[in-house]
């Protein structure tokens, strides 16, 4: 199972709506998936009292049960937990992100986002933890200059996905609905967005897999040398 943590460290990025938002592109694609909400501000948790729809589960929880929840949800054969962290710079988040695999940094294009994700991204470097940028709320009508010039800030100092994500309405009604994007309207624009975030974590989430999969037999063929010599 894979376990990938939205972080954000300034309120408003939409870090909740779109964490929900590509749970049920993801839940659409086949795949299990359970949303684990450790904000105290349980966005995940209000929206999945409005919905209909079983999955994805939503579990609220207080950070401090996150490993316990997370070695369950691997038992119960879940393909991906999408964990909501505090939007602060606190030992919450950072206890979210370390039981994380990836970690995705929602961030709107302007200078005081990038400023504030500073922090995050020192101490994930720290920790040598994969993550990636995802810029949110872009201008609509293209790459604008403003979007252009977050993307080449954002890429200084890390990864980042590419697919962008424009500021829609589709985001707050499909919120307020208990719906992900992708149910709210699945052939808009903002769907389509969603859809291409998805496509790309979960490309990134493979090539994880086969680096670490090449990291244990490097591992193994050293202990085997060494035993040799």
């Amino acid at each position: 199972m894979h376990v990938v943590a939205f972080v954000t460290q300034k309120g408003g990025t939409g870090k909740s709506s779109l964490a929900l938002s590509l749970a049920v592109a993801a839940v659409q694609s086949g795949l299990r998936v359970a949303v684990l909400d450790t904000d105290p501000q349980d966005t995940a948790g209000e929206w999945y009292k409005r919905r209909a729809a079983e999955q994805p589960e939503v579990h609220s929880l207080p950070w401090t049960y996150l490993s316990s929840r997370i070695y369950t949800l691997d038992r119960q054969g879940y393909d991906l937990a999408i964990v909501d962290t505090p939007g602060a710079d606190s030992h919450a988040a950072q206890g979210c992100m370390r039981e994380a695999h990836f970690c995705l940094l929602p961030v709107r294009p302007s200078v005081a986002d990038i400023e504030a994700s500073k922090a995050t991204v020192r101490y994930l470097h720290e920790r040598a933890k994969p993550f990636a940028f995802v810029l949110n709320q872009c201008p609509t009508g293209g790459r604008t200059s403003r979007t252009s010039n977050a993307r080449m800030a954002l890429q200084l100092l890390g990864s980042l996905c590419d697919a962008t994500l424009a500021l829609r309405s589709d985001h707050m009604d499909a919120l307020a609905s208990g719906l992900g994007v992708t149910e709210f309207a699945p052939s808009g624009k903002a769907a389509d967005e969603v859809r291409a975030v998805l496509d790309w974590l979960r490309t990134k989430l493979r090539r994880l897999d086969g680096a670490e999969a090449d990291k244990e037999v490097w591992e193994a063929d050293d202990q085997s040398a060494s035993r040799a010599s």
